[in-house]
């Protein structure tokens, strides 16, 4: 594992986050007052690709180095707090068609919640990964009025993922599906481009907002389109996949291409927290994802489009907050160490 930068040993019980990822788990700590144990990424390999059993021992060996590198002995662990990528249950079982990262058929309909208990023996409480970041980025930015405020993120990354959180909880819905942000379909005027086809999400639908805000998006709707009105633009040379990975890289150079695919991107989030406006009406929107990661300036930019992009009633809008979401790297074991000790403290009550 990877060393902290810096570390704080437990004053008190604590609750441990981890982040299961593609190519590395992440995992943290946080005890009961509500202080994180250490400020920097703590990671080790997921090894999701070779199947349940070594990835489930290699998120309970995450879970040990963390406490050993934070020196809280184990009795000081009251529970766990586990994100992973979904589409998965709101109990953890992942998709019997599979999903993001799990795509073997040994993953399907597989239970990582439960496993990681049985191995741990402690209990564990799970959040799709986009949750786990909305929650955080909730909590760090209204702080001790968390639990008086609502928020809708968004998580741009190779799908769209986001948060629906009501006076500081993850919304999960009936069957766990609530906050599926990438999947809810939009007015497309005022996003495409006279003549531009209607874009088509993997999931089968038309015009939702992954299908426009997502890496996925960029690669299979947006940039085929827009190299034909810049075909002399130097990604025409490269294969597509490649070029939507590179064009972030041109959007913080005021390149005029990157800018028109990001800029329908950002008109797209705004119509979704427009439709979110309508029925939560909630005190912040987060934008999170790869365009956090980017320069500052390109990333205020977007966020900028995203605001002027949502319609507000004036009295929304001087309510309202509009923000990026922090640490986002650390996020999601931030905001599943949050959701673990959330339940702890309801358990207690």
């Amino acid at each position: 594992m990877d060393q902290a930068e810096s570390v704080r040993t437990p004053s008190s019980w604590v609750v441990v986050g981890l982040d299961n990822g593609g190519t590395c788990n992440n995992a943290t700590v946080l005890d009961a007052t509500g202080q994180f144990l250490v400020s920097s990424l703590v990671e080790n390999p997921s090894r999701v690709t070779d199947g349940p059993e070594l990835a489930v021992d290699s998120l309970a060996a995450a879970f040990t180095a963390i406490l050993e590198l934070t020196q809280t002995p184990l009795s000081l662990v009251r529970a766990v707090g586990l994100d992973t990528p979904g589409p998965a249950s709101a109990h953890g079982v992942i998709s019997s068609k599979g999903a993001t990262n799990f795509n073997q058929v040994s993953w399907h309909g597989f239970d990582i919640r439960g496993a990681l208990e049985a191995r741990l023996g402690m209990p564990v409480v799970y959040n799709n990964d986009a949750n786990a970041a909305a929650l955080y980025a909730h909590h760090r930015h209204f702080g001790t009025s968390a639990l008086e405020k609502s928020s809708v993120s968004a998580i741009v990354g190779t799908g769209l993922g986001g948060g629906v959180v009501e006076s500081g909880k993850v919304i999960r819905g009936a069957a766990g599906m609530a906050g599926e942000l990438g999947h809810v379909q939009i007015p497309l005027h005022g996003v495409l481009e006279d003549g531009q086809p209607v874009p088509v999400c993997n999931c089968g639908f038309e015009g939702d907002v992954e299908s426009i805000a997502s890496l996925t998006g960029i690669k299979k709707n947006l940039l085929p389109y827009w190299l034909t009105r810049f075909p002399d633009h130097p990604l025409a040379a490269e294969p597509v996949e490649k070029a939507a990975k590179m064009l972030r890289g041109y959007g913080e150079k005021d390149d005029p291409l990157a800018l028109a695919v990001f800029g329908q991107q950002a008109r797209a989030i705004g119509k979704l927290f427009t439709i979110a406006a309508n029925f939560t009406d909630p005190d912040a929107y987060f934008l999170g994802g790869g365009v956090v990661e980017a320069a500052p300036h390109f990333r205020q930019w977007f966020l900028n489009t995203v605001r002027e992009s949502t319609q507000l009633r004036d009295e929304q809008a001087r309510a309202a907050t509009f923000a990026l979401v922090p640490d986002l790297d650390m996020a999601g074991a931030r905001g599943a160490a949050v959701a673990a000790l959330d339940a702890v403290a309801a358990g207690a009550r």
